[in-house]
């Protein structure tokens, strides 16, 4: 700084970063949503890292749920929302009627609200502050009209910045989240990340998915485990957190996302696998209701 220049302070952060010394962990209680309402079960679904296929797995798990519940899909990745894409709705736009904002339906009876459906067309970037991606998702779960949903399905960004902080105070009493990794221990070490943010959040780990896990060769039906295998049971050993199972990389499942088909829709084998995740799934959540009745 200057002494000719007295207003260049303000360019400077203020505060300490402390090396070596682990955040604080965060000491207020979230308070509840008193406007969020119409969905009986909320699951997040979160990852350490991109890449790993969590909005493939939102839908899919969505769309597998949808077969015997009613289930709404929130996409709450604001600057890269897939979701739309992914259930080929993405032209749709969103409406609001006197009692808020009418989310879209699918044909595979999800209803779904997202970034993608207020943005003039798929190359806009939303170039936003933490603030405003706040209340963006603020709105989605609170003036969306969900009418008697029964699981609700949030799919987040990448780490564990302002949308998942916003909705684990909004709505503490989710029943908790799924993390999905790929093998390698690099998406391991960050998933670690976001499992110790669910325990400061005093949210619960529904369990672990492994999703590229292997290669599925269309020909013959080998599985090469081209990123290793294994690695997400092994954590969830070791952390004492369930493993709802493993995924491996369908041919299926990139060329029909690509044309907004979920994959769950056009191969049993795929079908099957996301069936045990959402019977793992549910058990969890029953068990644990059953345990600590409300």
């Amino acid at each position: 700084m200057t002494e000719n220049n007295p207003n260049e302070s303000n360019y400077i952060p203020k505060g300490k970063i402390r090396i070596n010394t682990p955040p604080p962990p965060i000491q207020t209680a979230p308070q509840a949503s008193t406007k969020y309402k119409g969905v009986k079960h909320t699951i997040m679904v979160m990852s350490g890292k991109g890449g790993v296929g969590k909005s493939t797995f939102s839908v899919n798990i969505a769309v597998t749920l949808a077969r015997k519940y009613r289930v709404g899909l929130i996409d709450a990745d604001i600057n890269g929302p897939d979701d739309p894409k992914l259930l080929g709705v993405s032209k749709e736009k969103l409406y609001t009627s006197e009692g808020g904002i009418i989310p879209i339906d699918t044909p595979y009876g999800v209803r779904v609200v997202s970034m993608a459906f207020l943005l003039p067309d798929e190359k806009t970037a939303v170039i936003w502050r933490g603030s405003l991606r706040h209340k963006a998702v603020q709105q989605f779960l609170e003036d969306t009209i969900w009418d008697d949903v029964d699981y609700g399905i949030l799919d987040f960004p990448p780490g564990t910045g302002d949308e998942a902080l916003t909705v684990s105070q909004l709505i503490p009493q989710t029943e908790g989240v799924v993390i999905v990794v790929t093998p390698q221990e690099l998406a391991l070490l960050d998933a670690k990340k976001a499992i110790n943010f669910a325990e400061q959040m005093h949210i619960k780990v529904i369990g672990i998915v492994e999703n590229m896990s292997g290669f599925a060769c269309p020909h013959c039906g080998t599985i090469t485990d081209i990123f290793k295998s294994g690695g997400a049971e092994s954590l969830a050993r070791e952390l004492n957190i369930p493993f709802l199972g493993k995924i491996p990389i369908f041919p299926e499942i990139v060329q029909n996302g690509d044309t907004g088909i979920p994959a769950v829709t056009v191969s049993k084998e795929i079908e099957k696998i996301y069936n045990n995740i959402a019977e793992a799934m549910i058990e969890q959540i029953e068990t644990r209701n059953k345990q600590n009745p409300s």
